[in-house]
């Protein structure tokens, strides 16, 4: 089973109900997929002994001149215009590409030709039981999906796996979420936790995946976001209070599971739950 946990804006506390719900089921066989590569921080948490890094290309087009003839066919495939064809000239934008081989199908003298650019890099570790596995994407690079799908592929079928999934709605979301059997969306009650929550619940509505809520800080806002989920029949999963202790622990980059028992029976209690919902025994 793959549990994606997600919100729809940063700071919702995402990364700590991932981080802390791998460790809470160390007794399984348990993966973490850390799939915010654009800045990466499960690890600072998990603290993991990292055992493996490997590099992360995407194939992007190269236009042979002595072929091109100039017939502009890949420039109007093109939908995120990484091609420019000029009278004499062909120019590619690889920063632009988006690898969708458009271009390499339609040009009729065969001179797209292939050519790679590295994204960044994925890299393997483990924490005691649990498999970790993250991406860094390439400073100055704006294409995170190619190396999300890859930290994707590292999915073991026969683990739970729980992927970190980065914050908001966009492209990078969609690329970490498409494929989960269950996504946990992590929200505040304030106003913008709920208009961001009601963004990312439309985005998981689209991808068809079963989803339900958890509300970090529930005991410092109003109930607009219980009163949404009631609505929208949508599970409220877990509320979690504020706490001084944990967000001491929190800011020390202590896994709270470790340093606090009723974290741990929460978080059992949240999978429980998820589970139960999945209707898996």
């Amino acid at each position: 089973m793959i549990v994606s946990v997600a919100s729809g804006k940063g700071g919702t506390g995402k990364t700590t109900i991932a981080v802390n719900l791998a460790m809470a089921l160390s007794g399984e066989n348990i993966q973490l997929l850390d799939c915010d590569v654009e800045e990466p921080n499960a690890h600072l948490f998990l603290n993991p002994s990292m055992h493996g890094e490997h590099t992360v290309s995407m194939e992007v087009p190269r236009i042979d001149e002595e072929k091109c003839t100039h017939c502009g066919k890949c420039q109007e495939i093109c939908q995120f215009n990484a091609i420019g064809i000029l009278p004499n000239v062909a120019l590619t934008f690889q920063e632009l590409c988006h690898g969708c081989g458009g271009c390499f199908m339609v040009c009729p003298e065969e001179a797209v030709m292939s050519g790679l650019r590295t994204i960044g890099t994925v890299e393997e570790g483990r924490k005691g039981p649990v498999d970790f596995v993250h991406g860094r994407l390439r400073v100055g690079e704006a294409m995170a999906p190619p190396l999300i799908k890859k930290v994707r592929q590292y999915a073991v079928p026969e683990k739970l796996s729980i992927v970190d999934a980065p914050p908001g709605t966009s492209c990078p979301v969609i690329a970490a979420l498409r494929g989960s059997d269950y996504v946990i969306l992590v929200t505040e009650p304030t106003p913008f936790g709920l208009n961001d929550l009601k963004l990312a619940v439309g985005a998981v509505r689209t991808l068809r995946i079963p989803m339900g809520i958890v509300i970090n800080r529930c005991d410092v806002g109003d109930r607009k976001v219980q009163e949404y989920a009631s609505r929208e029949n949508i599970p409220v999963l877990l509320e979690v209070p504020f706490d001084r202790h944990v967000a001491e622990s929190y800011a020390r980059g202590e896994v709270l599971v470790d340093g606090f028992p009723r974290w741990k029976e929460m978080m059992l209690q949240l999978f429980r739950e998820i589970r139960s919902r999945m209707h898996v025994p």
